[in-house]
Formats: structure tokens, C-alpha cells, sequence
């Protein structure tokens, strides 16, 4: 038999596809049910969690009145907690996330509610300029970072609190489930997370690793916080959640990935706001993992089922019988393992149904971005143009 080079192209894409199947089927078992862990969360309300390990400040850096903010916020005014503080900070006097925080402190009169607004800027990372201004009005030996579009359940501080009792934690961070609020574009960007993030990091986590961090939740010690050089140590970086695990994990101290799965609000109205966003998501994945990134083509699962039909039989139909049946079998379980991961990232059968025909549209979007996050020296964040760099933290020998 004569090896061309058509052929052995042939043959690694089947192979190709054959991987990104299987990546699809680990991801579909890997990830729990969306509406069994909401289930679970909501039976462990009313002061079920673990026990409080003490008392916790809450910093919550603001930008802008965002769609239900105080509706969000208001979950951390409703926590089991015996002893919390909430700070709260913005850069600007006039920034509308103020009158929030001010209806907020009037419904919970009862709670220790602090507004911090500081214009001083800090760096170029101006969410971590913000957390630095709010940092020195902490109060409390915990410490506990959520980005303002997280909405949690009653028993969410002691339980991402209690793994520090163990002093060989050094921080605990969450995963998120996403809410479209808004119209179609938000469905799409929900899918984004549900189905192709919150799965890939389930495997990783399954796999052994621990290099991550969320800004949906990071709970340390603010002794930790201190000895990895506090905020300051993070104003130039684009990643900075990522970078202030990654500090701790420095000190030889464990990162756990908590069982709460924290829900977070997609609010990007149009294509082009969400086009940003998840390739800015993409390209600081790049600037924290550049080898990881270069294979994450191999996640997008849509477009290879698409590759492995045109392989098995071509435009003419004269496909060879073994590539037919291994690409046969590779499309069908395929398919079957990306709807079994939809089904999983639903909350219920009318989301599931409503937006599985914008299954293919979102992977083969996200191939899309992921060729052009491949490019590109800066993102935009919050009107701030930051660089996409290779980032190496002051004591670190990088990542």
C-alpha cells in the first residue's frame, strides 16, 4: 500500500477527531447536573453549612450599576454567617453602583455594610486598584474576594470559609454556573461557561491539577494575603485571580476547588460586547497557559463532528470502509456525548430545549475566537487597555 501525504493528513485528522470525542464524552461525565447541584444548594439553605471559622471581611469591588445588582448583593446580606463584614468599593464618586450600596445598607440596617469610594488608582489592573483601596478597611482574619455579578446561597460564606481551618489551605475558590439576562446573545454567552469552561476545568480538577483561581470566589487567610505581598503584588496583571492563587500555591499551601457552585449573570446585550469579553477571556488564558491554550482547538466539538462526516464520506461519498466506520462511530457518540453535555449544563427540560440548536453556533464561534485570541498584544477590561503577556510574578519563576 503506497502512504501518500493525503492520506497520512487523512488519518490525522480522523485521529484528531477521534480525541476531540473523546474529550466531549469526559467532559459530559465529568461535569455534574446543573439542576441537581442547584437542587443540592437550595435543601442546604437556612444556617445548614459548616462551621464558621471565624470572622470573615467581604470585598466586593464595583463598577457601574449592572442588571440586578442589588438583587445579587443582596444574597451576601443573607448569610448564615454569625460574623461578616461587607465592604464594598468604587472608584468614582459618581459611579451609579453607589446608590446600590446605599439601598443595600438602608434593607440591612442590621449588617456591618462599609462603601469605600477612593479614586487612587493603583497599577494598570484597575478591579485589583480597587481592591487595594478597600483592602485597609478590612476588618476580619478571613478574607473573602466575589466579583459583583455573583449571586450565592445563605450557607456560602461558612462553607468556602471552612477548608481554612486547615492551615495547609491556602485559598479556596468556586466554580459558577451562568444566567442569561437579557436576549439571545446572553443565551449563547451562558453556554460559554455551562458548557465548555465550567467542564474544561472539571477535568483538569479530576485530572490532579490545582492551577486556578476564580474570581467568583477566592476565601484566604489575610495573614496569607500579606505574606504573598497583598494586592500590590497583582496591579500590573491581567489575571490576577489566577496570579493570587498562584502565590499562595508558591508558599506550598493547597488550593481547593469548593463544592459551591456560585451562579453568575451573562448581561452582554449584542455580539460585539460578547465577542470581547470571551476573547479577552481567551487571550488571558493564553498570557497564564500559552501550551494550553495552543491545544484548547481540540475542545471545540461541533466543527470536528462536522470534519468527521466530510472525512467519512467526503462530497462524493467515496469515503474507504475503515475511515467510514471509524468516523461513523466517531460522529455518532460524538454527537450523543455534546447533547448528554448540554443536558447536564441545563437547569431544566425548556432550557435544554430552547437552546440546543445554538449548540453548534457557540462551538464553532468559540473555534473562531480561539484563532483570533491566538493574536493581539492587549485587551480591554472595564475601559482599561492592558497588555497580553507571558505574566511573572515578583519571587516567582513564572508559570
Amino acid at each position: 500500500m503506497t502512504v501518500t501525504a493525503s492520506s497520512v493528513s487523512d488519518w490525522l485528522l480522523i485521529v484528531l477527531c477521534c480525541v476531540a470525542t473523546a474529550y466531549v464524552l469526559i467532559a459530559a461525565l465529568a461535569l455534574p447536573s446543573a439542576a441537581r447541584t442547584m437542587r443540592a444548594a437550595c435543601t442546604r439553605r437556612g444556617g445548614q453549612g459548616r462551621s464558621a471559622v471565624g470572622a470573615v471581611s467581604v470585598l466586593k469591588p464595583l463598577c457601574g450599576a449592572e442588571p440586578r445588582l442589588f438583587e445579587n448583593l443582596a444574597t451576601f446580606c443573607e448569610q448564615t454567617h454569625p460574623h461578616y463584614q461587607l465592604l464594598f468599593g468604587v472608584s468614582s464618586p459618581n459611579d451609579p453602583a453607589i446608590g446600590v450600596v446605599r439601598r443595600l445598607q438602608a434593607a440591612y440596617p442590621q449588617h456591618d455594610i462599609a462603601l469605600v469610594v477612593d479614586p487612587l488608582v493603583h497599577g494598570q489592573n484597575l478591579k485589583v486598584s480597587n481592591l487595594i483601596n478597600l483592602a485597609s478597611h478590612a476588618k476580619h482574619e478571613f478574607i473573602v474576594l466575589a466579583d459583583s455579578d455573583i449571586a450565592v446561597e445563605p450557607n456560602y460564606l461558612e462553607t468556602v470559609t471552612a477548608p481554612l481551618a486547615d492551615p495547609q489551605v491556602g485559598i479556596v475558590t468556586c466554580l459558577y454556573h451562568a444566567r442569561s439576562v437579557g436576549g439571545f446573545w446572553t443565551r449563547v454567552g451562558s453556554l460559554f461557561i455551562n458548557e465548555w469552561f465550567a467542564p474544561s476545568v472539571r477535568i483538569a480538577h479530576a485530572g490532579g491539577s490545582r492551577q486556578f483561581g476564580f474570581g467568583a470566589t477566592l476565601a484566604l487567610r489575610a495573614d496569607t494575603l500579606a505574606q504573598t505581598g497583598g494586592f500590590e503584588a497583582l496591579k500590573d496583571c491581567l489575571a490576577d485571580d489566577y496570579w493570587l492563587a498562584e502565590h499562595t500555591r508558591e508558599r506550598g499551601l493547597t488550593t481547593v476547588l469548593s463544592e459551591v457552585v456560585v451562579a453568575t449573570d451573562v448581561i452582554e446585550p449584542d455580539f460585539g460586547s460578547l465577542w470581547l469579553r470571551e476573547t479577552r477571556w481567551l487571550r488571558t488564558i493564553r498570557s497564564i497557559n500559552p501550551l494550553g491554550f495552543a491545544f484548547l482547538f481540540i475542545t471545540f466539538t461541533s466543527p470536528w463532528l462536522v470534519a468527521a462526516v466530510l472525512l467519512a464520506y467526503g462530497f462524493d461519498g467515496n469515503g474507504g470502509a475503515l475511515r467510514e466506520a471509524v468516523l461513523g462511530a466517531c460522529t455518532a457518540l460524538g454527537t450523543l456525548a455534546r447533547v448528554g453535555l448540554h443536558a447536564r449544563a441545563s437547569l431544566d427540560a425548556r432550557t435544554f430545549w430552547r437552546d440546543l440548536p445554538l449548540v453548534p453556533l457557540r462551538d464553532a464561534l468559540l473555534a473562531l475566537q480561539w484563532f483570533v485570541a491566538a493574536f493581539g498584544s492587549h485587551v480591554v477590561w472595564r475601559g482599561a487597555r492592558m497588555p497580553v503577556v507571558a505574566q511573572v510574578i515578583e519571587g516567582s519563576d513564572g508559570p
